[in-house]
């Protein structure tokens, strides 16, 4: 009922009030089935191999693109009408996004809370606080982030920053509902890249009935789309992560060591996303760039120093684990 208001509402207020009733018939029937599946399909994998590797971006893509076809089949575009279908089909598919997220996140707190003993009850009344918590708050931080930075690809409010903040997923998302409403996308790249993910998945398959190792299909397409900006932070853990567990493996405790590890990974993942928060505050506040900067912006060695000194401290981390799991193990 809910998601029927919404879809109604918005398509009402726009250009598309002639066409409200039929795109709500759309809408609703569309978020009820494909969100469900979705639901099903990432809750499985949250529960099964945990939320961060739940493949939210790749069933997104075939949401949004089912979600636009239909429309283009029910209502023709215009010129008038485009934009606003375009708007429409990502606002319905946002819902689907909710259902996707909600699912991963309960599964993954009720697989968590069957370990530890927890009350599934209470379990989901703190998700319906944490649903409603996130709702009223992430709003704003996202505001905040425009203001002090601009998303790429989005028209940039009041950006004091000069390089605006990648949204690699959000623009190709974007781009295919403009592309399938706009006549403009190009199908064709859509059945080669299909035949290619069928064929990474047959060759993934058959190595693991190898015993070899595998290429993970997801992997190789998220590779494939995301930016080296944002994939070469993980390889680079990876291999960190390899080497750490590499040493504790021989430790008289080694589970311990690599909690001690995936917490303090954690705890660098979540403090650096409070600082970003932080530091757009602090550049929207006082309109400036870089508002507690030690040196001018033509100092050369800045980006150098700020490297070292990040490795320094990672290399630091490391070794205090590695000091501390051989204190706790004796």
């Amino acid at each position: 009922m809910i998601a029927a208001w919404l879809a109604f509402t918005f398509a009402k207020s726009t250009v598309l009030a002639p066409s409200a009733l039929k795109l709500t018939l759309i809408a609703v029937p569309f978020v009820l089935i494909v969100g469900f599946i979705i639901a099903g399909v990432c809750g499985y994998m949250a529960g099964l191999i945990g939320a961060s590797n739940s493949p939210i971006s790749g069933v997104g893509i075939l949401s949004i693109v089912i979600a636009a076809s239909l429309i283009t089949l029910a209502v023709s575009p215009t010129e008038e009408t485009r934009h606003a279908l375009v708007a429409f089909a990502l606002f319905i598919t946002a819902i689907v996004f909710a259902c996707a997220t909600i699912s991963n996140d309960n599964l993954q707190d009720l697989k968590t809370g069957q370990l530890v003993g927890a009350s599934p009850m209470r379990q989901q009344i703190a998700l319906i606080v944490g649903v409603a918590a996130g709702a009223s708050v992430i709003p704003f931080v996202l505001n905040l982030l425009a203001k002090a930075y601009g998303f790429a690809g989005a028209p940039n409010v009041n950006v004091v920053a000069a390089n605006p903040l990648p949204a690699p997923q959000a623009t190709l998302i974007s781009a295919l509902a403009q592309g399938v409403i706009g006549g403009s996308l190009e199908w064709k790249m859509l059945g080669i890249g299909a035949l290619v993910g069928f064929g990474l998945i047959l060759l993934d398959t058959t190595l693991g009935l190898m015993k070899k190792l595998r290429i993970p299909p997801l992997a190789v397409g998220i590779g494939i789309y995301l930016p080296m900006s944002a994939t070469f932070a993980v390889i680079i853990g990876a291999v960190i992560s390899r080497w750490y567990d590499g040493r504790t493996r021989s430790m008289p405790n080694p589970d311990r060591a690599q909690r001690l590890g995936t917490l303090v990974a954690s705890g660098l993942i979540v403090g650096e996303s409070i600082w970003g928060v932080i530091n757009a505050g602090l550049i929207v506040g006082f309109s400036k760039d870089a508002p507690i900067a030690l040196v001018p912006e033509s100092f050369a060695p800045a980006p150098w120093l700020g490297v070292i000194g990040f490795v320094g401290a990672i290399i630091w981390l490391y070794g205090w684990m590695l000091r501390r799991s051989r204190a706790v193990a004796v």
